[in-house]
């Protein structure tokens, strides 16, 4: 399966869910396996989020914060 805007979201969508009280969240990977993550785990969600953004072409800024003053 190819990596699109929607597994993104999807990952985002569950990360939130856990930031937020839920205690699992689930959503299909980019091969179509349904992954369950749990409290425990959100690291490994952060970082498929980040591979995710990476195979999108997303940037992601790692730099200070500017204009939050």
């Amino acid at each position: 399966m190819a990596v699109t805007q929607t597994l993104l979201d999807e990952a985002e969508a569950a990360y939130h869910a856990l930031l937020t009280g839920k205690a699992v969240a689930s959503f299909k990977d980019q091969n179509g396996e349904t992954i369950t993550y749990t409290q425990t785990n959100r690291a490994h969600l952060a970082s498929y989020i980040e591979l995710l953004k990476s195979r999108l072409g997303l940037t992601v800024d790692t730099g200070p914060m500017m204009g939050w003053f």
